[in-house]
């Protein structure tokens, strides 16, 4: 098991269009190269910036949509412990309320791409991702949920959280 790793703190934003389809980036950078996910980033800890400035300053920089806090939903809060052997990671997850027109696109990043929800079965996404965090996000979206997920052993473990009380579902 992986020791003295360091925790990182980033955000995801899941955006959809007025056809209910998501903004995933098809990443041309680590972590999860070649893989989809939201967009998102690194909080910018030297400055001491928010989760929620955070978001507002990545669906701008990626997307090119100016978005205030206001359009937001924190959805939730996911601490995974040695992804990857790499690092911890403390991820806020937020949706824009409301559709949004964004057009697909290469940046540095990698590729913006619209998919349908049911996408998500086929395309190449973080196993974390695909186990846990886009159940959990479909399950208690425009509410809240925090869970924990550990993936330093043979297989992965997860916890929910929050809300308190609530029945998780099954371990992965």
């Amino acid at each position: 098991m992986p020791e003295g790793l360091d925790y990182r703190i980033a955000v995801l934003c899941y955006l959809f269009d007025r056809d209910g389809r998501i903004l995933l980036l098809h990443r041309r950078k680590p972590p999860n190269l070649d893989l989809y996910s939201p967009i998102g980033g690194k909080l910018d800890l030297v400055s001491g910036e928010s989760p929620t400035g955070c978001a507002v300053r990545e669906i701008e920089e990626e997307a090119g949509l100016r978005v205030t806090p206001a359009d937001l939903h924190l959805t939730g809060i996911v601490s995974e412990a040695g992804f990857e052997a790499e690092a911890h990671w403390l991820m806020f997850l937020y949706e824009v309320v409301g559709p949004v027109n964004v057009p697909e696109g290469v940046f540095r990043e990698g590729a913006l791409e619209w998919h349908p929800p049911a996408a998500l079965d086929v395309l190449d996404i973080p196993g974390t991702d695909r186990e846990v965090i886009w159940p959990l996000f479909w399950r208690y979206r425009r509410r809240f949920f925090m869970a924990h997920i550990d993936c330093r052993g043979e297989t992965l473990q997860w916890d929910l959280e929050q809300p308190a009380g609530d029945a998780a579902p099954s371990k992965v």
